[in-house]
């Protein structure tokens, strides 16, 4: 029997790890309307800043546990006693500076949910509640930055939100579904755009 064609997917993808493969079919580029997954993108995306995005992927189990199962309401309680047990933790990037960041950026989060009614309701306000659908086509079409991730993550830099700069941003931004940078030729492409609201 031949062996079936593998699907067709984005150029950044190393498509060698099983676990990556998952998550670029399973979770990336989907529209994220969840405040709780939105907070557990929020640490691990902040917790990369200087890595690469799978050295942080293998360690979300890690993450999990040692922040409260991704609940705002408990990081942001977080003291300096839990930070130094952290610090200590290997199953995470022992990075204290990273650490203590998770934990601010977890109560100007309350803050912001507080104000908008929801953390996604501030987030997907930006792109006027709709996915902005870019035209990907090879490796160089990424963009690390955009105007508009430079206008969120100035707005969180102003309410308090550290590790969290534009780059930063603008992969928070590609995970959850507010751009969608499937590439053209990528089978999730279509099925994303989809899952829109």
């Amino acid at each position: 029997m031949p062996s079936k064609k593998a699907p067709c997917r984005c150029p950044w993808l190393d498509t060698s790890k099983e676990d990556y493969v998952r998550y670029h079919d399973e979770e990336w580029g989907v529209p994220v309307y969840d405040d709780k997954v939105m907070f557990e993108f929020l640490i691990l995306e902040s917790a990369q800043a200087g890595l690469s995005w799978y050295t942080v992927l293998q360690r979300r189990e890690g993450y999990r546990k040692a922040f409260a199962n991704f609940n705002a309401k408990k990081v942001a309680k977080f003291d300096q006693t839990k930070v130094d047990e952290l610090v200590q933790n290997p199953a995470i990037i022992r990075h204290r500076g990273k650490i203590e960041a998770a934990i601010g950026n977890a109560r100007v989060f309350l803050e912001i949910q507080k104000e908008f009614g929801s953390f996604s309701d501030y987030m997907w306000g930006y792109v006027n509640h709709k996915p902005i659908k870019n035209k990907i086509a090879k490796m160089e079409d990424y963009p690390a930055t955009t105007d508009l991730s430079d206008a969120i993550s100035k707005d969180l830099k102003k309410r308090g939100f550290k590790f969290f700069g534009s780059t930063i941003c603008y992969a928070h931004m590609q995970a959850c579904g507010l751009v969608n940078d499937h590439s053209q030729d990528c089978f999730r492409r279509t099925q994303v755009n989809k899952l829109a609201r």
